[in-house]
């Protein structure tokens, strides 16, 4: 962890691929506010009275993962599922839908504490295990909230996938349950957020999995870029120890300089905020949805969803 935004958390890829798509959200703002009449024109966003912009039509954004993601979505489907057994046996067993959190600097998920559980900064300084929610929870999380974060919210509307389609281990009752399925009876969502229901499917022929434990390393790649970046997975910077282009200080200082330029249109209006904690807090509605969510997670008894400690946020680009 990093108190000022420069290590990335989790290097799992649905994460990473997640953070570069936020990061490509951002350089298609800069385009479209772009002087360069060619960058304007080929942004895939346009102006809404409503959010302040909005995609295009027609544009649309597809998440491929190469095998279930972890937490739900994989742990009563470790196998691949025949083509007349893809309904789940046991669908009422407990177990089913639970929240659940990775194993740092390991392999697997453990299911959350039925009440809420406090990671302080100190705690983690001194040994205790960084708890991360699984993939498959932050997903399900997308699906509510969108998957442009609490910062893009300031500029648009919520953006959802509008498909999710795995390379290997697709069981549709488990994934589908993981996905969305599992809070359908979520209530009083702030508009325009909503219950998002992607296209679930697996490929004609599944991907041979190796097995073996996840690498130590995360690669990740941006429409843009000169080349590749590699993140060490332990430490979430380069090996060099230098902070990726998809850490949270350097997100912030993109969302800034929008932030800035668009000021005097802002669908969300708000002095400039002293750190990042405040920007992220002052996305009302956006925050409304989060908890929105975690309530009812609550309610149908699927566990607690565990926060990181405070700290990591109250950065500001002066420190």
């Amino acid at each position: 962890m990093s108190d000022r935004g420069l290590a990335v958390n989790d290097c799992h890829a649905e994460i990473i691929a997640r953070r570069s798509l936020i990061r490509y959200l951002y350089s298609q703002l800069e385009y479209f506010l772009s002087n360069n009449a060619e960058h304007h024109e080929s942004s895939i966003f346009r102006r809404c009275e409503q959010y302040g912009f909005q995609l295009k039509d027609g544009v649309q954004f597809h998440l491929y993962i190469s095998t279930s993601p972890c937490g739900d979505a994989r742990i009563f489907s470790p196998h691949e599922a025949a083509v007349e057994d893809q309904g789940d046996r046991h669908p009422n067993r407990k177990a089913r839908g639970q929240l659940r959190t990775k194993i740092e600097s390991g392999e697997g998920t453990i299911p959350v504490r039925s009440s809420n559980t406090i990671q302080t900064w100190d705690g983690v300084l001194q040994g205790e295990r960084l708890l991360t929610m699984s993939c498959s929870d932050k997903i399900a999380r997308w699906n509510v909230v969108g998957v442009q974060g609490s910062l893009m919210s300031y500029f648009s509307g919520p953006i959802y996938f509008s498909s999710i389609i795995l390379g290997s281990l697709y069981h549709a009752d488990h994934l589908s349950r993981a996905m969305y399925q599992r809070v359908a009876d979520i209530e009083e969502l702030p508009q325009p957020f909503t219950l998002n229901r992607p296209l679930l499917s697996g490929i004609s022929n599944a991907e041979a999995r190796q097995p073996g434990k996840a690498p130590n390393f995360s690669v990740n790649w941006t429409v843009g870029d000169q080349g590749l970046e590699v993140i060490n997975a332990t430490t979430g910077k380069d090996d060099l120890g230098r902070p990726s282009h998809l850490c949270k200080h350097a997100l912030y200082s993109r969302w800034v300089r929008l932030h800035d330029k668009l000021s005097q249109n802002l669908r969300i209006r708000v002095a400039p905020p002293a750190s990042y904690h405040e920007a992220k807090q002052g996305a009302a509605d956006y925050h409304s949805a989060k908890q929105t969510l975690i309530r009812a997670f609550q309610k149908v008894g699927l566990g607690a969803w565990v926060k990181k400690p405070i700290e990591q946020d109250q950065f500001s680009l002066t420190q």
